[in-house]
């Protein structure tokens, strides 16, 4: 990235950071002396610095990564309970720390890459199952361990998972709690490639660069909520319908309009449309 035109750490941030260069915004876990265990702040953080990439229409793709050696080894309660009282319960609407991250990623209008470098374990796996990308370095390893702890799934991981491995194996993985390497995570479809470590990030930019020039942001964010909400329905036939609204858009879409020129004209595209204003107001997503 040029940090020529970037802008550094900003927000306040105590346990991540965040940081935007050239249309890719960094979301950065930043404890690294604790392996990058998540903390309630840590999540709530997490949560509102995807509020931020997702509303700056300058930001085009995501990138979460990790300081240090490990990506996280998921919770870390050391400081404390969950932010009620023990005595008292939660409030009804309470949401568990992992799912407050996974469930903004899960709505995010821009392409996530997980760029996971050694220890991915528990909480600390189960944020990054939202994202479109997860890149892994040669080192890294995982582990859904909570039945090893006597405590539960979380980050709504028990819908993501199948989605990504199958049921057979999700129900290997978490029913067995057991630590696994990177190359029965590349097998079996949980990252999408594996590298060095000191070239996971290039690859996780290289990537994100890719994205964020030559796609448009609205058929981007269009397509991910497709495929999220409508994936698992029982008959094609709602999407189809959802389909046929929006090809019979494009006729009054200037960025398909690009997007043809610019193949034709063989130079890169210039998509004007944003994902924050210009999606189609009958999606039916919208209504919920």
């Amino acid at each position: 990235m040029d940090s020529a035109h970037s802008t550094g750490p900003t927000g306040d941030y105590a346990e991540i950071t965040y940081a935007v260069a050239d249309r890719i915004a960094t979301i950065t876990l930043n404890r690294p002396k604790a392996r990058n265990g998540y903390t309630i702040r840590m999540a709530d953080e997490l949560a509102a610095a995807f509020d931020r990439a997702d509303a700056d229409d300058d930001v085009r793709v995501v990138v979460l990564a990790a300081e240090g050696t490990d990506f996280s080894v998921g919770a870390d309660l050391s400081g404390g309970g969950f932010d009620f009282d023990a005595e008292a319960g939660p409030d009804p609407h309470w949401q568990e720390p992992a799912g407050r991250c996974s469930r903004r990623v899960f709505l995010m209008n821009k392409p996530v890459i997980a760029a996971i470098q050694g220890a991915s374990i528990g909480g600390g796996l189960t944020i990054t199952l939202p994202a479109d990308y997860r890149l892994a370095a040669s080192n890294a390893r995982f582990g859904f361990v909570f039945v090893r702890r006597g405590i539960y799934p979380e980050g709504a991981s028990a819908w993501f998972l199948p989605k990504l491995v199958g049921l057979g194996k999700a129900m290997d993985w978490m029913i067995s709690g057991r630590v696994f390497g990177v190359d029965e995570a590349l097998a079996a479809g949980l990252v999408h490639s594996v590298h060095e470590p000191e070239e996971l990030l290039g690859a996780a930019y290289e990537l994100a660069a890719d994205l964020a020039s030559g796609t448009a942001p609205v058929s981007v964010a269009v397509t991910r909520q497709l495929l999220y909400r409508m994936s698992n329905l029982d008959s094609p036939f709602p999407v189809h319908e959802v389909d046929s609204r929006l090809i019979a858009s494009i006729a009054k879409n200037p960025d398909a309009v690009e997007g043809v020129l610019s193949f034709l004209q063989k130079r890169p595209p210039r998509f004007q449309l944003r994902a924050s204003t210009d999606q189609p107001d009958f999606l039916p997503w919208k209504e919920t």
